[in-house]
């Protein structure tokens, strides 16, 4: 395996994690206003307080993977998708500012005001990035110098809007699992509710997007025909997700966690399968794709930043760990809470 391919794994890795770690932070998000009481809402944020800020250090870093190891696609894809990204940008700010700010006052219009920029804020997020998958996994107008020629309404096609709400659905699953697993009482009984409802809609949205991707994107798609043993990867997705009822009902909510884990890493990996070799489709021509060859740095940069990262990912994985270690358990309110 070159340091090419090492790389292309590498972040789509570091994608995976933000995907997974974040995923059920925004999935609290967009259940939040559903949520009934207030002290059951601050429990609801309380249950992320502690991880979500470290939980975004996965996408800086995934980001900073990308800008050195294949930076023509980092500035294709940072130029091409500008608009798309600065709302991106603002509905994370948001968020950050809503979890922060919300118990800062009493007043329960204040309260609400910052819950519903919170649900706001966490279902923009996760739209936006699904719409975000679905273009590049698609393919996006590009030309012979790599400039993508399509503005923010031609981003917004079927296909991506399809991709973002079925995001917005797993992670809303996912955020549903993480609050069975880190609350008990009323907000763990209203939340258990969700979690087959959840499911149900994710499975109905994921088999209309492999429909879409059957009919319209035969490109990601023909690597599984050409070598059927990544079947195994929807495979494996689907089970992972059938698994997740068996483990609530059982009451082993931090498998059933696990598995909503397990399947959006597998999510991830079908992508990236799909995409392989190309880091940025340009579906006018493919002749203007962006590989990990044409799209990547010098041999020696690759090199380079592989040892960084070798340091680096331990560090990182083990932070993590000290920190979810730490404040393992049910959340409870304190005066420091938020």
């Amino acid at each position: 395996m070159d340091l090419n391919t090492t790389w292309f794994i590498l972040v789509a890795v570091l994608l995976a994690g933000y995907a997974i770690l974040d995923g059920f932070d925004l999935g609290v998000g967009i259940l939040h206003l559903f949520i009934k009481g207030d002290t059951e809402r601050r429990l609801a944020m309380n249950a992320i307080g502690p991880v979500w800020d470290g939980n975004e250090v996965w996408l800086v870093t995934g980001g900073g993977a990308l800008f050195a190891a294949f930076p023509e696609v980092y500035a294709s894809a940072f130029s091409g998708f500008y608009t798309a990204l600065m709302l991106l940008l603002v509905t994370l700010i948001f968020r950050a500012v809503a979890i922060e700010f919300r118990s800062k006052r009493p007043s329960p219009r204040w309260r609400q005001g910052w819950d519903i920029a919170f649900a706001a804020g966490s279902f923009g997020a996760a739209l936006l990035m699904g719409v975000a998958f679905g273009n590049v996994a698609a393919g996006v107008p590009m030309d012979a110098d790599h400039n993508i020629t399509a503005g923010l309404l031609g981003l917004l096609n079927p296909y991506a809007l399809l991709v973002g709400v079925t995001t917005v659905v797993l992670f809303a699953m996912h955020g549903a699992i993480y609050l069975v697993l880190k609350t008990d009482g009323e907000v763990q009984a209203q939340v258990r509710r969700w979690v087959r409802p959840l499911i149900i809609a994710f499975v109905i949205c994921y088999a209309l997007t492999t429909a879409a991707t059957l009919l319209w994107q035969q490109h990601l798609a023909a690597r599984m025909f050409a070598q059927p043993v990544w079947f195994l990867v929807p495979v494996l997705t689907v089970l992972a997700v059938a698994n997740v009822p068996r483990e609530i009902f059982h009451g082993r909510e931090f498998r059933a966690f696990l598995s909503s884990c397990a399947a959006i890493g597998l999510l991830v990996t079908l992508i990236g399968v799909g995409l392989y070799p190309n880091l940025l489709l340009a579906g006018n021509d493919p002749a203007n794709s962006l590989t990990i060859v044409n799209g990547a740095s010098s041999q020696k940069t690759l090199w380079i930043m592989l040892v960084i990262a070798i340091i680096g990912m331990p560090i990182v994985l083990a932070y993590t760990t000290v920190v979810y270690w730490v404040f393992r358990g049910k959340v409870r309110l304190e005066k420091s809470s938020y």
